[in-house]
């Protein structure tokens, strides 16, 4: 998931870097307008558990690897997907400069992939299945998702680059993340959300129609 400098060509890095850059403004926006002092150490806390579960990796092939994300247990704990944007854009960029974990030129594709599409994809399933789901079955399944497509996203920009073909791509990727998406992503995020749910419900908005107008909203703005 993390793709390295030398896996995309430099004009394709490029047009990753101008489609990611609308969403990192955007994500920087919401901050100043909705974190205060009580949220910022949250904020800073998810950030830290998804920089640790990012290191754990597995080998797929192909020279890639698969692990889980985050985005989408950040979008749902603050109510936006911005949220998931901001998180893994800072993670990405402390994961890239000071552990060469993901490329420079490539981290606009990896901040579309897994801040992006993970988050967007994670937080309005999440929504829209809360409306007749419990809340654990909802990030469950928003979590998994957000993760498959992620993955799926990043095949096809590899193979847009000629790195690998894409049906091998996205068997090795797809399946893979389909199972990482099911044992760590979906069932750790169901377990946060439902710890929270307890612990300080205040954290997770009740309106849920309420979430779902404000972040659609923030991304008209």
């Amino acid at each position: 998931m993390h793709i390295p400098d030398s896996f995309i060509p430099l004009d394709h890095a490029i047009i990753y870097w101008v489609l990611a850059l609308p969403f990192i403004i955007m994500s920087v926006k919401w901050a100043k307008n909705e974190l205060d002092e009580m949220k910022v150490p949250i904020l800073a806390a998810l950030a830290a558990g998804i920089f640790a579960i990012q290191a754990m990796n597995i080998p797929i092939g192909m020279g890639t690897s698969g692990h889980m994300v985050g985005a989408a247990l950040v979008a749902i704990v603050f109510g936006s997907p911005w949220a998931g944007v901001l998180v893994l854009t800072l993670v990405l960029l402390v994961q890239g400069f000071a552990f060469a974990d993901g490329g420079i030129t490539t981290m606009g594709a990896n901040i579309l992939n897994m801040g992006v599409v993970s988050g967007f994809v994670g937080y309005y399933t999440y929504s829209i299945l809360r409306r007749g789901l419990s809340a654990n079955i909802a990030a469950f399944a928003g979590a998994w998702l957000g993760l498959f497509i992620s993955a799926i996203t990043c095949t096809i920009q590899l193979w847009l680059a000629g790195t690998f073909p894409l049906v091998s791509g996205l068997i090795a990727m797809g399946t893979f993340h389909l199972i990482i998406g099911f044992i760590g992503e979906g069932l750790i995020t169901s377990v946060a959300i439902t710890a929270i749910a307890k612990s300080r419900p205040d954290l997770l908005e009740d309106d849920l129609n309420t979430r779902t107008e404000r972040a659609e909203t923030e991304a008209m703005a």
